[in-house]
């Protein structure tokens, strides 16, 4: 049964609002789903993950960022640096043992803040669509005027979305914060071996950032995948074949 259907549990993060969070015991190394921007911890990856781990006895950890899903705290609050913290909360205080993350989209960016800050706990990284810098690469010059001349006196704007119906919503805070944790352009200390995937047909996220992110890495294990006609979120048969295929490699490489 998908643990999406019982009340997920909870503990105190650093600044003591509540996390939200399902995880399955199991086998190392466990996996832990890091998901993007305004998701939720019940999206069809991270389902197919705890699938996934669920049927080869793996352990599985998946949660909520706060402000988004089940968690504490308000959306508007959260930055990169929040949401970092309450990713490392996870790693420290739910799981054991070495780990692969899987990051999508945002939750790439915040994935490899993660294993850069736990490098002895992570034995392999896999993203999806990732996002690392999208605040100052793909946010920050789309601006328009009316935007920035918003942001200024109001501290946030909100944008149309794609993915429902409420639009998305972004502030002054989250902008300058993650200012302060880019991690492209410089070399990336993250030494597990790494599998990178991308979707040709992404009109969220350019496929450039992702291969920005592998020419930063610092590990001699990293490839990446890019799918022909895939989307941003990778979430069509062919896009979770990809991805379990990633984990299944790492797995291996893992011991």
């Amino acid at each position: 049964m998908d643990s999406a259907t019982h009340s997920p549990a909870r503990f105190a993060g650093a600044d003591g609002r509540q996390i939200a969070y399902h995880s399955v015991a199991g086998k190392s190394p466990g996996v832990v789903f890091c998901g993007g921007y305004a998701s939720d911890m019940q999206g069809t990856k991270a389902s197919a993950l705890d699938r996934y781990c669920r049927t080869r006895g793996r352990a599985f950890t998946r949660f909520d960022y706060t402000g988004h899903g089940a968690s504490d705290g308000a959306f508007i609050d959260g930055t990169i640096g929040s949401w970092r913290d309450d990713t490392l909360a996870v790693i420290d205080r739910i799981t054991s043992g070495p780990l692969i993350l899987v990051g999508s989209s945002m939750g790439a960016w915040l994935a490899c803040l993660a294993a850069r800050a736990r490098p002895d706990r992570i034995a392999g990284l896999v993203t999806i669509g990732a996002a690392p810098d999208f605040t100052e690469r793909l946010l920050r010059p789309s601006l328009s005027d009316a935007e920035r001349a918003a942001l200024a006196a109001h501290g946030q704007i909100r944008r149309p979305s794609d993915y429902g119906e409420a639009p998305g919503v972004f502030t002054a805070r989250l902008i300058e914060d993650g200012q302060r944790h880019q991690i492209l352009g410089t070399p990336l200390a993250i030494a597990c071996p790494v599998r990178l995937l991308h979707g040709t047909a992404d009109k969220d996220v350019p496929w450039s950032l992702s291969l920005a992110l592998l020419e930063a890495l610092g590990s001699a294990d990293a490839t990446l995948t890019l799918v022909k006609d895939g989307d941003h979120r990778l979430s069509d048969g062919v896009g979770l074949a990809q991805l379990t295929g990633a984990l299944d490699e790492l797995v291996g490489l893992a011991g």
